[in-house]
């Protein structure tokens, strides 16, 4: 019996192989994104540091009650606009994107191009 990797573990192993290649610095952090069925969450990171700059997820209270549900693309939009205003806020303005192993496709692209539109560049 051939052992199949489930699409988790795949979803880990492409991250695994994204991670090698970028990095973020304090001049252009990370911007990572996780999804769940339910939420989506987005992080801004210092990997020199290894410390989370900003956060925003489905789950924020400034975001609580403006979505039907949080795995959708209508959330991951809200999600990507709040997390460029509370960069712009803290002073970042580039960005280096991490996918976080999910295809550049729906809810995560959704997110990107919000983050876009309110000012970061990536």
């Amino acid at each position: 019996m051939i052992n199949v990797p489930s699409r988790q573990e795949m979803r880990k192993t492409r991250h695994e192989r994204i991670r090698k290649k970028i990095r973020g610095t304090a001049e252009r952090p990370r911007l990572c994104v996780f999804k769940s069925l339910n939420h989506i969450y987005a992080q801004i990171i210092d990997d020199d540091v290894g410390q989370t700059l900003v956060s925003a997820s489905t789950l924020s209270p400034e975001l609580r009650g403006k979505y039907k549900h949080g795995g959708n693309v209508e959330a991951a939009k809200l999600v990507g606009q709040l997390i460029a205003r509370k960069a712009l806020e803290k002073g970042i303005k580039k960005v280096v994107f991490d996918r976080g192993g999910h295809k550049y496709h729906g809810a995560v692209k959704a997110l990107a191009d919000a983050a876009r539109a309110e000012g970061l560049e990536f």
